[in-house]
């Protein structure tokens, strides 16, 4: 049995502004995004330059708060939020979706794609295997924030966390996730893209990659109190990561059948 070691959330302050290891962690993982992106321009894996990647970046910190704020608004609390609106805007207290936050990157994905006169999988290429990294980052965030706890477990590497008020060990789901979600998926889509693929198959892989992780961990993790498991016995992060996977195996395969009927050189 393992004790969670109390982190202080504030990492420092700057006055009267307090600094959070969370926001940090979203910092590093768009600062990681932007070397990845950086070596992958660098050696020649797209013919993006680094105003585009930069671009990408911008608008993509505006899909993921944006995106996850309204996806957890939707998914999870729709009728908290409908009836108090203005709680909506309130970011402080908590609440982002994962899926809302790739809704909202793949929209302003495809609106550069537009302006660039590329197609949505063509940037879905090139920028899936700099997510992983910075999810792993998110992960860690969650775990020193001491919040997405397991179930309970009598494995012995199970956690206490204070927070519960149970005193019952538990998964540290969180550190799953920074291990399958961020280095894993990481390590699969950096391994993948090292040779020129069919269009739309990178981005294929992140999909059934996230979406089978994420499938995996949320066995493991305490479902939402409010919500807590839904059909079949399935949570709501489950539910939304099963049309990641099948959309990914369908874009894997149209790409394989479509590249199979391109003419060779």
């Amino acid at each position: 049995m393992l004790h969670y070691p109390q982190f202080n959330p504030i990492a420092f302050r700057i006055g009267p502004l307090a600094v959070h290891w969370y926001g940090l962690m979203y910092l590093l993982g768009f600062a990681l995004t932007w070397v990845l992106g950086k070596w992958r321009i660098d050696h020649g894996k797209t013919d993006l330059n680094l105003k585009d990647l930069e671009d990408i970046i911008f608008y993509s910190v505006l899909g993921v708060v944006i995106g996850g704020r309204l996806g957890y608004v939707l998914f999870y609390q729709p009728s908290e939020y409908f009836a108090h609106p203005l709680n909506i805007f309130y970011l402080w207290e908590g609440g982002m979706s994962f899926h809302g936050g790739l809704l909202g990157v793949i929209t302003v994905m495809f609106l550069f794609a537009r302006h660039k006169h590329r197609t949505l999988l063509e940037i879905g290429d090139f920028v899936a295997p700099l997510i992983p990294l910075g999810l792993a980052a998110g992960r860690l965030g969650n775990f020193i924030n001491g919040e997405l706890w397991g179930r309970p477990t009598t494995l012995p590497w199970g956690m206490i966390f204070p927070q519960t008020h149970d005193g019952i060990p538990r998964h540290p789901s969180q550190l799953y996730e920074m291990g399958l979600e961020g280095f894993a998926l990481f390590a699969l889509l950096w391994w993948f893209a090292r040779k020129p693929r069919p269009v739309g198959q990178i981005s294929a892989v992140f999909l059934m990659g996230y979406g089978t992780f994420r499938f995996l961990v949320e066995f493991t993790r305490q479902p939402d109190a409010f919500l807590g498991l839904l059909v079949d016995g399935l949570s709501m992060g489950q539910l939304l990561s099963l049309p990641m996977i099948v959309i990914g195996v369908i874009i894997f395969v149209w790409s394989a059948k479509k590249s199979n009927r391109a003419p060779k050189p």
